[in-house]
């Protein structure tokens, strides 16, 4: 049941990153790269912190701030320079690797006997019980405020700018600078996935972000599917799905585990999900026809 428990766990780490895809590659229709960049950037920086004896809460908005300033400089280069969004992505991924490197000072920093948010915060005795209340409640406030967001005029205007960019520019609306705003914003909340899974696991590493926008995608196909299936126009109900989508991947790799799979094939197992879930609406198609 632990085991489980701690990949229930994980997948509401993975949230905010799971939410930070749907706003890229839903919303907007970026496939944003900077994705693995930006979650390392957002746990090195809480792993640095940290050690320097600074508070969660204090790390908190400076982790925010860092992912923002990584998707802004994407945006800035796809709609400034017109470079294409997924080379803008690779550039600024790549360069965030030595960002990270030097910010860290080497590849691997241990958090032993350093507080977290999940050791300064006590609502139950149970460690595991513990994170998973703080995790709940981390996780409900960030969906309400991008739900919040969504429905507003500018979240409106976020929405039409990947549905139809021509006529929402028709309308004067600065799409560059939605399209910045938008991936700042997903930036953020991937380098916020950062900021969780580093003070849940006790490390922060430089390769930790190497293939996590698959992660994060499986978890919106998940929902995506679920979406089309069941045909939801609903925002509040597309983000929980989102949520769900993070915390089912994460389960399906525990159980692949724990039907004796070998860990050293965990990234194919993870990349034949993926296909599997993104076949199946396909598969259905050629059923009906």
């Amino acid at each position: 049941m632990d085991f489980y428990l701690t990949a229930l766990l994980q997948g509401l780490c993975f949230s905010a990153l799971a939410l930070g895809i749907y706003i890229s590659m839903k919303i907007f229709n970026i496939p944003d790269i900077t994705t693995d960049g930006s979650y390392t950037l957002g746990g090195v920086v809480t792993g640095i912190l940290l050690t320097h004896h600074q508070s969660p809460y204090i790390i908190l908005p400076a982790v925010i701030i860092a992912g923002g300033i990584a998707g802004a400089l994407t945006g800035l280069i796809h709609t400034k320079l017109k470079i294409n969004a997924l080379l803008a992505g690779i550039l600024v991924m790549t360069a965030l690797y030595s960002v990270n490197l030097t910010i860290m000072g080497r590849s691997n920093l241990p958090l032993i006997s350093v507080s977290s948010l999940f050791s300064l915060i006590h609502i139950v005795t149970d460690p595991n019980q513990n994170s998973f209340w703080i995790l709940a409640v981390f996780v409900m406030v960030i969906t309400f405020l991008i739900g919040y967001l969504l429905k507003t005029d500018f979240g409106i205007a976020m929405r039409a700018t990947g549905n139809s960019e021509s006529m929402i520019r028709a309308l004067g609306v600065n799409t560059d600078r939605m399209k910045i705003t938008g991936l700042a914003l997903a930036n953020a909340l991937t380098a916020l996935s950062g900021y969780l899974i580093v003070q849940f696991q006790g490390f922060a590493d430089i390769s930790m972000g190497i293939g996590i926008v698959i992660v994060g995608l499986g978890s919106v196909i998940i929902a995506e599917t679920l979406i089309n299936w069941f045909k939801i126009t609903s925002v509040w109900l597309s983000l929980v799905l989102v949520l769900a989508g993070a915390v089912v991947f994460q389960l399906v790799l525990a159980f692949t585990l724990a039907i004796g799979v070998d860990a050293n094939l965990l990234k194919i197992v993870t990349a034949g999900f993926v296909l599997l879930i993104v076949s199946l609406p396909r598969l259905s198609l050629l059923k009906a026809s």
